[in-house]
């Protein structure tokens, strides 16, 4: 892994600091504060045979003073272990949450235009999908499998240091055919209705709108009029590429086991499944759930993710 690969993986930094604040806290806990302590109680024993020495010269000291700052002064933590041991439960804190609960992201790009907008907050829920093991992404234990029109967050095939967020359109074993921009899911096609054209706020463009129902969940999705089903010459060379035909009109693919098909609302402007292919089990991040912010728009945006 290189370093551009580590500085972008959150989560491999946030184990990093916690495991070296809390080996630091625990060595604290367990063998500095009782050396602190040990030398805490050599100085106050050699002021009290000081002390006694003066005042069996008759000199008056401040006796209890003296030894509160004598002892405050050896048992004071070092800033930075001071520091590691504040740090060290927030971070740890953190990192279970956004392991195991709930990560946020933000969406970077116009690809699931209308559901998601550039700029939105989200939270994916992490454990819908089986509980997995941080850093690493193993699953440890089972529980619901991605189903069709959920929104997921995944790690890009090609590049597993980057997150991707689409639609789930086909389960392992289905087949999926898209041709002239209407799904066709098992022999059966997906209802559309249509909807007002959709005004891109940035470019000022309408495209055209419709209402899919995939799987019983309504979305909306937008589609380029003129624009193919599929580039063609686009489509790169991807793991169980011989699952999947092409041709003018669109292109009929089977969902191997164990992966998924991925597609972006924003059809004509989508990096997806059409092109890089499958996205295997192993690779499944979260289920997006939750737009809670949106700095553009901080109140409208918030919301459920359908």
């Amino acid at each position: 892994m290189n370093l551009q690969a580590v500085l972008s993986n959150f989560a491999l930094i946030l184990f990093i600091l916690m495991v070296v604040t809390g080996v630091i806290w625990f060595l604290d806990v367990f063998y500095l504060a009782k050396q602190r302590r040990a030398a805490a109680d050599r100085a106050l024993a050699e002021y009290d045979a000081r002390a006694a020495k003066l005042t069996a010269d008759g000199i008056k000291i401040d006796n209890a003073s003296n030894r509160a700052e004598i002892e405050a002064a050896q048992l004071r933590q070092p800033t930075w272990i001071e520091y590691s041991g504040s740090f060290f439960p927030v971070i740890a804190l953190v990192f279970f949450l956004r392991s195991f609960l709930y990560e946020p992201f933000k969406i970077p790009s116009s690809s699931m235009v209308p559901t998601l907008l550039v700029g939105d907050l989200i939270l994916v829920n992490k454990f819908t999908y089986g509980v997995r093991l941080p850093i690493i992404n193993k699953k440890i234990i089972e529980l619901n499998n991605p189903q069709r029109g959920d929104v997921m967050v995944f790690k890009y095939p090609r590049d597993m240091s980057q997150d991707y967020i689409k639609r789930v359109i086909g389960v392992p074993g289905d087949k999926i055919t898209y041709e002239n921009k209407k799904l066709t899911v098992n022999g059966k096609a997906i209802e559309y209705a249509p909807l007002d054209d959709y005004l891109n706020e940035d470019s000022l463009q309408y495209s055209k709108q419709a209402k899919e129902n995939l799987n019983g969940v309504e979305h909306r999705i937008i589609a380029t009029e003129g624009a193919p089903s599929v580039n063609v010459s686009q489509v790169m060379d991807f793991p169980n590429s011989e699952a999947c035909s092409y041709r003018s009109e669109g292109f009929t693919c089977v969902v191997p086991a164990g992966n998924y098909f991925m597609m972006g609302d924003n059809r004509d402007n989508s990096l997806d499944s059409r092109y890089w292919g499958f996205v295997p089990d192993k690779n499944i991040v979260g289920k997006a759930f939750f737009v809670w912010m949106n700095l553009s728009n901080p109140v409208k945006r918030i919301g459920s993710i359908q």
